[in-house]
């Protein structure tokens, strides 16, 4: 396999929000299971934070410090060569020079793509104003662009997934939110929590750069989601939940049935993990 420079991957990742039909991004948490969304044909990843945050023993939210952040990024992106986007939840940065310099060393671990949101974590005030949120997406731009540093930017909008106001209010400020974010430089939106039919197909119309959705239970499907023109579906922390599951059942099965069958039957080989790897 040819292996693509940073700026062809940056180029494929920007490319691939741009087609007529809608792409599935996975979510892993470590070289493993992007190796393994790679070789089942995804064209690009990105990385989870609660997934890496759990799987380092933290809860999410910015609990893990960011140097382990970047160190899973690093082996994620350094795994795969496949476009890779971070999720860097608020940035990891109480100033925009903070966020920035993260910026920089998330691009240095090779990453093409970040997500970047606009909840805060704090129960008390759970979204950052959307003027402040705006000018940290507007520095993050001009940064990359000043350092000739291609760097996607998926404006995370928080209104639904942390269920703040009522219908009208998140609807509205959603809106407001979405051509703020993209006034500054956002490259596409994101609104995970999200996945009323008739909401979607109104956002759609006046949201007019790229969406992206969260994978959820009610989530309509994809071809509705590409019928509508929606271009990205992220899948979070799903793929490393139901990995958990699985092993919940499995240890179930050994405690109350005295049986291996899903711990042994059809699971990939111990030399082909090897050779993934």
């Amino acid at each position: 396999m040819d292996t693509l420079d940073r700026g062809q991957k940056a180029e494929k990742f920007f490319q691939l929000h741009q087609r007529n039909s809608i792409f599935v991004l996975p979510n892993a948490w470590d070289a493993m299971s992007a190796k393994m969304f790679e070789g089942c044909g995804f064209e690009a990843i990105g990385t989870t934070s609660a997934g890496i945050a759990a799987s380092l023993g933290f809860r999410d939210g910015q609990n893990m410090t960011f140097e382990q952040m970047i160190e899973s990024i690093s082996h994620i992106a350094s795994s795969v060569n496949v476009p890779v986007s971070a999720d860097i939840e608020s940035g990891y940065g109480s100033t925009i020079n903070e966020v920035l310099n993260h910026v920089k060393k998330v691009i240095e671990a090779g990453a093409v793509g970040i997500n970047i949101e606009d909840g805060t974590g704090d129960p008390a005030h759970p979204i950052f104003d959307a003027s402040v949120q705006k000018e940290k997406i507007k520095a993050i731009k001009e940064f990359s662009n000043s350092n000739d540093m291609p760097l996607f930017i998926n404006a995370r909008i928080d209104m639904y997934w942390l269920n703040i106001g009522d219908d009208s209010q998140r609807y509205k400020e959603t809106i407001k939110r979405a051509q703020a974010y993209q006034e500054a430089g956002a490259d596409c939106i994101f609104i995970p929590g999200l996945d009323d039919l008739e909401i979607i197909r109104s956002l759609r119309e006046l949201i007019s750069c790229p969406i992206n959705l969260l994978v959820s239970p009610k989530l309509p499907s994809i071809a509705e989601l590409s019928k509508m023109g929606i271009e990205r579906v992220s899948c979070g922390s799903a793929p490393f939940r139901s990995t958990v599951t699985l092993l919940k059942k499995i240890s179930e099965e050994i405690i109350d049935e005295g049986t291996f069958h899903l711990l042994t039957d059809d699971v990939i080989p111990y030399r082909k993990i090897n050779d993934l790897i």
